[in-house]
């Protein structure tokens, strides 16, 4: 399975969540579907099912939320559980280590309860196979004792929901995909619904902004809200220190300039990496182990925070052969594309 890229690979631009941002994040977060911007598919179909399930008065579906970090899925989870009036217990694949960690968690849901599951398909195995009768006919399996007197004890389940979350849905075993009824994707975002985000969040902050300047914070912030509001948190400072305390576009584009962050939202890492793609590989195609051993960054930061931003924009492709840089990135690198290679993009 798959680990998270190494924490110290972690950038301004990364979308992966900080540990001391955890109590910013959650001022920021939306509590209700109205208030939850981008994701328009998700969120009609999401409201559906929830109204859906309170009429019936029952749990609802077990949800599979996947898609790039940082898009909202944790957010839309609490959400979730707060339009349907019910609590939600937190936890992640990786933290959940013995059989017995996850009997704990299950026994003390209570009635129609969300069950949030981050990073879903780091489940262990033997662990993962506890899930499929709790989510199915919500029941499980406790072996008490050990040796030839060990016996097993069934035990009843309220029906709960559980909803998954992954950055990597391909690596879902089947039995366990199968059995979420309710399976969406998140986007990436726009530029216009970022730029909402970002006078949402500047509001809560109490930080002047105007809507050029949320616009210019917007453009750069990879189509990711988490990274949208920590750059609007470096761009506060730096409006605080070298202006009057107000975002214009003129003091937004000063502060993301000296924060190495250019127009299309890449810093040294996604400029390093693409180049080495245009300059040291002819454009591509390269695998990507032998990308990440060119530039000195683990396969997975790679796969998981540069390469879906990089593909969304054009950028970047996945061929069967390896990484291919697009003409277009070429010509934003200003490198004349190679005359003899084929142009499929």
């Amino acid at each position: 399975m798959s680990r998270n890229p190494d924490p110290g690979h972690e950038t301004l631009l990364s979308p992966i969540p900080r540990a001391e941002e955890q109590s910013f994040e959650l001022s920021l977060r939306p509590k209700a579907l109205r208030q939850y911007i981008g994701q328009s598919k998700v969120k009609e179909n999401m409201e559906i099912s929830i109204r859906a399930a309170l009429k019936r008065q029952e749990p609802l579906d077990h949800v599979l939320l996947y898609g790039p970090p940082g898009l909202g899925k944790t957010t839309l989870a609490a959400i979730v559980a707060n339009e349907l009036g019910v609590s939600i217990r937190t936890t992640s694949g990786p933290i959940i280590e013995k059989r017995g960690d996850l009997a704990a968690i299950l026994t003390n849901l209570k009635p129609s309860d969300v069950l949030f599951i981050d990073e879903i398909h780091r489940l262990h195995p033997a662990i993962e196979e506890i899930l499929y009768p709790a989510m199915e006919d919500f029941y499980i399996d406790i072996m008490i004792g050990e040796g030839p007197g060990a016996r097993s004890i069934r035990m009843q389940l309220p029906h709960f929901t559980l909803i998954g979350a992954t950055t990597r849905a391909g690596l879902l075993t089947a039995p366990l995909r199968a059995r979420f009824g309710i399976i969406h994707r998140l986007e990436f975002y726009s530029h216009d619904e970022l730029a909402v985000i970002v006078q949402q969040s500047a509001a809560i902050l109490g930080v002047g902004i105007d809507q050029a300047g949320g616009v210019e914070i917007a453009s750069r912030s990879r189509g990711t809200p988490r990274v949208a509001n920590r750059l609007l948190r470096r761009v506060r400072d730096f409006a605080d220190v070298k202006a009057d305390g107000r975002i214009t576009r003129e003091v937004a584009m000063g502060a993301l300039a000296m924060m190495d962050v250019d127009v299309q939202g890449f810093d040294e890492i996604d400029r390093r990496l693409m180049m080495t793609i245009i300059e040291k590989y002819g454009g591509g195609p390269v695998g990507v182990s032998a990308l990440a051993a060119s530039i000195h960054e683990d396969v997975d930061a790679i796969e998981d925070i540069y390469e879906p931003y990089l593909m969304q924009i054009g950028f970047l492709d996945r061929t069967p052969r390896g990484r291919v840089a697009t003409r277009r990135a070429f010509d934003h690198f200003r490198v004349s594309f190679p005359g003899g290679q084929q142009n499929l993009f």
